[in-house]
């Protein structure tokens, strides 16, 4: 037997159930929503439901229409707050990280270190939270999460040593991972049906709307010098406290109290969180998605169409983080002042334009969704993405093309070899050496000479100075400049430019899409698990990025590092177009038709469809 023939059958009755009863309502033609009957909607003219021909309860007329109420907003808001959480912590990281490397002499690996650990506790985590979730609860791991935030912000708050930033950032990573599991699934077990896509996408909005409070946070503190990384990192406690109180009033949610036998106080509550009696049809509904959630991961992995849509899942979020953007977000201050930025106020102000743009283009995303559909929008983003990276790495590359010479000699020193560098490029690719120089016309640096940098009683840089020279914190008319870590040019504007191009097509698509496609493709006896495995991929790939990247620049220099990421986002382009189905507007059955095939499924949408309406009306 095929591939495909031994697809047809392998749901068994489930999905022929299925089949029979779409070729029943196609035989009975279309109906006006507001014509509907009481034996058409299953509930009888007072609108309880009532049991149909076949002995199953069917949806009342008045389930999943209407507002959330009051009372789901709130949950949804509290929720939510993880996910601000999650962005604030991304977006500050930019810019503590300008403040931090000097005092505490971070070296490339201690900054990928810094940036990283997080994203590694953070994939153990989701996978121990997704654990705690069905032990414990969605509720208190949500609450035990603000905790542990609380914890890791106050650490980083009040550290002092190379350590306890680590630590602190560990303890984060911790948080995030039990947040990231729980929050969507917490909304969605709460949230009335015809709203729950609306409700879910908001915690993407949170997370944008995070990185965007964090980048103005940061521009506010970037002056002070000294103690201002400790303001940006320890306000992280605020939302993560108010969550913790919030959640100490919020219920658990019903899906979780019917999978622990509270059928009666899951009733309860949704009849609080609907606002009306008439649930009976919806706890019907979770009484049937818990029997089936109990299939485990062998089943998921030994079902071929399943597996298939797996594999596309796991690789958009893969494609996702692997096109740079925990980069471009983890790194913008620090890209715009490799750039030429000389000022470290002004590359965190300049940064906090990109995470403007990320969270207004977010909303583009939502409208335009149902519009154009995930396939082309995501296309488009990719797309995007590739020329605004190739804009990026041009940026770099002119800037190291025309980087300003060493051409000025200090005074002597035998233990100084920095002097051996001929220009500024060269002269940054070691981070024991800054640039000295002075600006004449139209702030061109000329007179330029590479030297040692001054190191303090602890052996960490002391910010803005020199081991000798013009440098040195002595020079009279502080006419010289000092440049630490990047190279005074001309072409620093294409940085910021790229950055803000690269988010305008990324946040609408490639930023929600993979969460979406993957809120969709799985039946629904593998979607929790289906969605956790590619959960940890996105992970594992951010790990990868944000370990990676300023590695990567002192490896295969900086526009190199953009190159190859543009190169993946090439790579990403072909498998979208080859690999991933449209899925809009498609009930649940149609989308499992569309992996039933062996990939590549190129113009999949009509072929599927004309495959699923065949085997519908045998």
């Amino acid at each position: 037997m095929n591939d495909d023939a031994s697809d047809v059958d392998e749901d068994g009755p489930e999905r022929r159930s299925l089949m029979a009863e779409d070729q029943r309502q196609a035989s009975d033609g279309p109906r006006e929503h507001h014509n509907m009957s009481a034996v058409e909607t299953g509930s009888s003219s007072d609108g309880v439901p009532s049991d149909g021909e076949d002995g199953r309860l069917r949806r009342p007329s008045s389930s999943g229409t209407g507002w959330a109420t009051p009372f789901v907003l709130l949950l949804t808001i509290l929720s939510a707050l993880g996910g601000f959480l999650f962005g604030y912590d991304t977006g500050v990281v930019a810019a503590a990280l300008l403040l931090l490397k000097e005092p505490f002499g971070l070296s490339s690996v201690w900054q990928e270190a810094f940036v990283s650990v997080t994203m590694a506790f953070a994939a153990i985590f989701s996978i121990v939270g997704g654990l705690m979730n069905d032990r414990l609860g969605r509720r208190p791991t949500i609450i035990l999460a603000s905790v542990v935030f609380t914890v890791g912000a106050l650490l980083l708050a009040t550290a002092t040593k190379q350590w306890m930033l680590i630590a602190g950032r560990s303890i984060l990573g911790v948080a995030i991972g039990f947040a990231s599991s729980t929050i969507s699934m917490y909304i969605a077990e709460c949230a009335p049906s015809n709203m729950r896509g609306q409700l879910v996408t908001l915690n993407n909005a949170f997370i944008t709307g995070g990185q965007f409070v964090a980048s103005i946070v940061g521009g506010i503190f970037s002056k002070d010098t000294v103690n201002g990384w400790r303001y940006m990192l320890g306000l992280a406690a605020i939302p993560a406290v108010i969550q913790f109180v919030g959640f100490l009033f919020m219920p658990e949610t019903p899906r979780f109290l019917m999978m622990k036998g509270k059928k009666d106080e899951a009733r309860r509550l949704l009849e609080r969180i609907r606002g009306q009696e008439d649930v009976e049809w919806e706890i019907n509904e979770i009484e049937k998605d818990v029997e089936d959630s109990e299939s485990g991961i062998l089943r998921l992995l030994l079902t071929p169409h399943v597996r298939r849509a797996l594999f596309v899942g796991c690789m958009l979020q893969f494609f996702q983080q692997i096109t740079g953007v925990n980069s471009v977000m983890y790194y913008s201050a620090t890209i715009i002042q490799m750039s030429g930025v000389g000022s470290t106020s002004s590359a965190i102000w300049l940064a906090s334009i990109t995470a403007a743009v990320n969270f207004l283009f977010t909303f583009l995303g939502f409208f335009l969704v149902e519009r154009i559909g995930r396939r082309p929008l995501t296309l488009v983003s990719l797309t995007g993405v590739m020329f605004s990276l190739i804009f990026l790495a041009i940026g770099f590359q002119l800037a190291a093309f025309n980087s300003p010479s060493v051409d000025f000699v200090e005074s002597a020193n035998e233990t100084d070899s920095c002097s051996n560098y001929t220009s500024c490029n060269s002269c940054m690719l070691d981070n024991q050496c800054g640039y000295c120089y002075e600006t004449v016309i139209h702030d061109v640096a000329s007179n330029g000479s590479c030297v040692g940098v001054s190191l303090d009683a602890l052996g960490f840089p002391v910010p803005g100075r020199s081991t000798h020279g013009r440098c040195d914190g002595n020079a009279a008319g502080g006419r010289p400049k000092w440049a630490y870590g990047f190279c005074p040019s001309s072409f620093s504007w294409m940085a910021t430019a790229g950055l803000v191009l690269y988010l305008v097509f990324f946040a609408p698509g490639m930023g929600p899409m993979p969460w979406t496609v993957n809120s969709e493709i799985y039946p629904i006896w593998a979607r929790s698990k289906g969605n956790s495995i590619a959960t940890c991929v996105n992970w594992l790939s951010n790990l990868v990025i944000s370990m990676t990247f300023l590695s990567l620049t002192e490896a295969i220099t900086r526009y190199g590092a953009f190159y190859l990421y543009s190169s993946f986002a090439a790579v990403g382009i072909v498998f979208v177009a080859l690999c991933v189905p449209e899925t809009k507007g498609k009930p649940l059955e149609e989308v499992e038709e569309l992996f039933r095939k062996p990939l590549p499924v190129v113009s999949c949408g009509r072929r599927e469809r004309a495959k699923y309406e065949s085997i519908v009306n045998e």
